[in-house]
C-alpha cells in the first residue's frame, strides 16, 4: 500500500460519500451546499486520477493492485456520479445518455481484459482523454444545474444549466465516438496477432515436415 494506491483508495472512498451528499438524506439541502460540496468532491476525486498515475510512475512504484484499483475506481465514480444524477437532476441526464456512457465504460473494460489476455494492450487514444475531460464538465456542471441557472459575476454570464446539458450530450457523442475508435484499434491488434498465430503455427508445420523429409 505505497502513496500513489492509498490516494486512488481514497478516490474510492469518495464515492459513496458523493452519493449520500447527493440523497435526500444530505442535511443541508437549504442552500447551496449540497451542490457546492458535491462539485468540489467530484473534482477532488478526478483529481486524484492524474495525481495517482503521475505519481506513480515518477516513484516507480506501478504496482498489480494499482492498476487493479485505477481503473476499477474510475469506473465506479463515473457510474454512481451518472446514477445518482439521473435522480437528482433527470431534465439534465437523461436515462439513455447515462446508459450509452455507463455502456461505453464497461465495453472498454472488457475489451481491455481481453486485450491483456492476449498479450498486449490498446493506449489511450486522445479521443479517450477528451472524454474524460468532458465527463468532468458534465457531471459537475449537472450538479450546479440543480441550484442554478446561470451565474452573473460582473459583465459575463455563464450559463450553468446550458453548459450542463450541452456536455452531457457531447459527452455521449464522444463516448461513442472514442468506443469506436477503440473498437477499431482493438480488432486491429487482435487480427495481427491471429495472422501472427497462423505464420508461427504455418512455419512450424513445414519445418516439422522438412525434419520428417530428411531422416
Amino acid at each position: 500500500m505505497n502513496l500513489p494506491n492509498s490516494i486512488t483508495m481514497s478516490r474510492i472512498v469518495m464515492i459513496p460519500l458523493l452519493l449520500w451528499i447527493l440523497s435526500p438524506h444530505f442535511p443541508w439541502q437549504s442552500g447551496a451546499e449540497q451542490e457546492l460540496l458535491a462539485s468540489i468532491l467530484f473534482v477532488l476525486a478526478s483529481i486524484t486520477d492524474g495525481v495517482d498515475g503521475y505519481l506513480a510512475r515518477k516513484r516507480g512504484q506501478i504496482t498489480t493492485m494499482g492498476m487493479l484499483l485505477d481503473p476499477l475506481a474510475d469506473k465506479i465514480m463515473v457510474t454512481a456520479a451518472l446514477i445518482a444524477l439521473v435522480a437528482y437532476e433527470p431534465q439534465v441526464v437523461k436515462v439513455w445518455i447515462a446508459v450509452i456512457i455507463i455502456g461505453r465504460e464497461f465495453l472498454i473494460s472488457g475489451l481491455r481484459s481481453i486485450a491483456a489476455s492476449e498479450g498486449f494492450t490498446i493506449q489511450a487514444s486522445d479521443l479517450g482523454k477528451l472524454k474524460t475531460v468532458i465527463q468532468i464538465v458534465a457531471v459537475v456542471s449537472a450538479i450546479l444545474a440543480h441550484h442554478w441557472f446561470q451565474w452573473d459575476l460582473w459583465l459575463i454570464t455563464i450559463p450553468v444549466r446550458w453548459t450542463a446539458v450541452t456536455a452531457i450530450y457531447f459527452c455521449a457523442a464522444v463516448s461513442i465516438i472514442s468506443a469506436v475508435d477503440y473498437f477499431i484499434g482493438f480488432w486491429k491488434q487482435i487480427d495481427r496477432a491471429s495472422r501472427d498465430r497462423r505464420s508461427s503455427f504455418v512455419l512450424s508445420r513445414r519445418k516439422g515436415a522438412g525434419t520428417q523429409g530428411a531422416n
